[in-house]
């Protein structure tokens, strides 16, 4: 019977944790043993399990020593867990074959007492995977734990805005920008040649007919492009949203350079902020939006802007896209102008999406009434009081 189909003396040996409590006896006795040899050595054990001394012999040897030095070191830290002259394994050490008693050796070689199983005792290995007793420190619960915590980004994505500095928010809109992986397309009028079209190709099906004496063989098929969807994003900036009005700036300048929105910001009147928010630079773009908006920290006008934008130039790309707006709900219009402009926007949109950095308190209800006129014409109300809450409107936007 063959060594691999009877392997002795290894039998039911977890072989990483031989391996490795080797690698360990050899390098407190000088012996460089790296990741590397510990991994051919559990290897060798696996291809070809030994079947007597001499043959673990070479196999650790091998695999663990590197260097002519280290033979010597290697062969006493073998006779001391083994019991046995380890340089008697090597024919070319004593320059003279095997001694019988070797062979007896290996024949009655058995595994270790479990005493030897811990500290620094000179015997044996452990033969099996055994949990090693640790004495714990007093007042200790059990061995430490290393503990998961959270990025600089991710520690302050809950924190209010008004408790971010410049720098923090800086930050959190790269965090931001880092997150869109995903984003809703739309079908376009365009065809392309794909296998899994339902129309059929023409032109394609032609250009392959040609190559069988125009006799149409097989079909090409077609299907619409899809393209993303695109998103405009109006942004309250008056008084009462001087707290958000720069976290928000962010989300539009992460929304300009990453989905190629159309951005705005109102107060009493509308201003286009898109190509200043798409300036390389954060602190740039953030900088220069500010200057833009001549009437930031003022009075808010919802309903004026929201008809501005619909009979301006840009109205025609609110068609089909995602309107997202940033705002308290107060508005100095009234509520029935409100109504009747949301209404307009809400049949020429996809979908209307409203951020309300109030809807995060416990108990919230749109008694405002410019919020409770806008409300029906809003497909989602969400809030968004911190940069935690921003990410989830990126989401809900990634799987408009």
């Amino acid at each position: 019977m063959s060594l691999r189909e009877a392997p002795a003396l290894l039998a039911g040996v977890d072989r990483a944790a031989f391996a490795a409590a080797l690698a360990v006896r050899l390098r407190r006795h000088g012996v460089s043993v790296g990741f590397t040899g510990v991994e051919d050595f559990t290897r060798a054990l696996a291809l070809a399990p030994p079947g007597s001394l001499t043959e673990l012999y070479w196999a650790a040897r091998i695999s663990l020593v590197r260097r002519q030095s280290e033979i010597e070191p290697f062969d006493e830290v073998f006779a001391a867990v083994f019991h046995a002259a380890g340089p008697a394994f090597d024919p070319h050490a004593r320059r003279r074959p095997l001694s019988p008693a070797n062979g007896a050796a290996d024949q009655a070689f058995a595994p270790l007492p479990a005493a030897s199983h811990g500290g620094d005792d000179p015997g044996g290995l452990p033969w099996m995977t055994l949990p090693t007793v640790v004495a714990t420190a007093e007042g200790s619960d059990g061995p430490a734990v290393p503990e998961r915590l959270p990025s600089d980004a991710e520690g302050l994505a809950d924190v209010p805005f008004e408790q971010l500095g410049d720098r923090e928010c800086e930050m959190l809109g790269a965090w931001l920008a880092a997150t869109v992986t995903a984003w809703p397309v739309r079908r376009s009028r365009r065809l392309a040649v794909s296998s899994r079209g339902r129309a059929i190709a023409v032109r394609a099906t032609l250009a392959r007919a040609r190559r069988t004496g125009w006799e149409p063989l097989r079909l090409a098929r077609q299907r619409p492009v899809d393209r993303p969807r695109r998103v405009v994003m109006l942004c309250d900036v008056s008084q009462s949203m001087q707290a958000q009005a720069s976290a928000y700036l962010h989300l539009m300048r992460v929304l300009a350079v990453v989905a190629d929105a159309e951005v705005f910001a109102f107060a009493t009147t509308l201003t286009r902020l898109t190509p200043v928010l798409a300036h390389r630079s954060t602190a740039a773009a953030i900088e220069l939006a500010s200057e833009r908006v001549s009437d930031r920290f003022g009075g808010t006008r919802i309903a004026t802007n929201v008809r501005a934008l619909l009979a301006s130039h840009h109205g025609a790309k609110v068609r089909g896209a995602i309107v997202l707006i940033g705002s308290d709900g107060w508005d100095a219009d009234p509520p029935a102008e409100l109504a009747t402009a949301m209404a307009r926007l809400r049949r020429r949109a996809h979908r209307v999406i409203w951020m309300n950095p109030r809807a995060a308190a416990p108990g919230f209800e749109p008694r405002v009434a410019g919020m409770a006129a806008a409300l029906p014409y809003c497909d989602l109300l969400l809030p968004a009081d911190t940069f935690g809450s921003l990410r989830t409107v990126l989401t809900e936007l990634a799987h408009a």
